[in-house]
């Protein structure tokens, strides 16, 4: 790419992500007013750099920067979150847990799995969002977080696994934690998340 003619080409390249930025930051602050302030945050950081970008997926380049404008508010505001982990041993297996399907036809599926998205670590939380929700490839969720391509894939098979767990322990609150069975499609909950971007393809 040529050099960048700011402010226009910052409107063109980086402006249409806007949604993608919010979902990502609500996402992983949780809270809305929080997420309009990193991605403000995050879009001033990207204007100062943008003489750097040199071409290529400015969505990936964007999301990086409010990933890390993220994690640097986590750390400075909340920081027994930012180094939150799942404990799998409150999630142990359990043959008796209901099956998904049956435990979304009695219940509120998309409060319910947004709810069970919540209660995932943020390490979990960003690449189900990155993945299911911004339809990314790993290559390119591995270019947000710095993360290996293998990494990125182990990573997303805890999640979906500890997304189902959590779905299991919100149906089944009255009782110990639970996890589901195997079964659940993550990009379920999609639809009923903040603001869908485009589908990976």
């Amino acid at each position: 790419m040529a050099e960048n003619n700011c402010p226009r080409d910052f409107e063109r390249e980086v402006l249409p992500h806007l949604d993608a930025a919010y979902n990502l930051a609500r996402w992983l602050t949780r809270n809305d007013q929080d997420a309009q302030d990193v991605v403000q945050e995050a879009y001033l950081r990207a204007f100062r750099f943008f003489s750097g970008f040199r071409g290529g997926e400015a969505r990936a380049w964007l999301l990086k920067i409010v990933r890390n404008t993220c994690y640097t508010w986590l750390q400075q505001n909340r920081p027994q979150h930012a180094t939150e982990e799942f404990d799998e041993r409150l999630f142990g297996p359990d043959p008796l847990a209901p099956n998904p399907e049956e435990a979304l036809l009695r219940s509120d599926s998309g409060k319910l799995l947004r709810q069970a998205l919540e209660i995932l670590p943020t390490d979990f939380r960003e690449v189900l969002i990155l993945r299911e929700l911004e339809g990314m490839s790993y290559k390119e969720i591995s270019a947000v977080t710095g993360m290996p391509l293998g990494t990125v894939m182990s990573r997303l098979s805890r999640a979906r696994s500890g997304l189902r767990q959590s779905l299991a322990n919100l149906v089944n609150a009255d009782t110990l934690p639970r996890p589901c069975e195997p079964g659940l499609q993550v990009s379920d909950f999609a639809e009923s998340t903040v603001v869908p971007s485009a589908r990976r393809k």
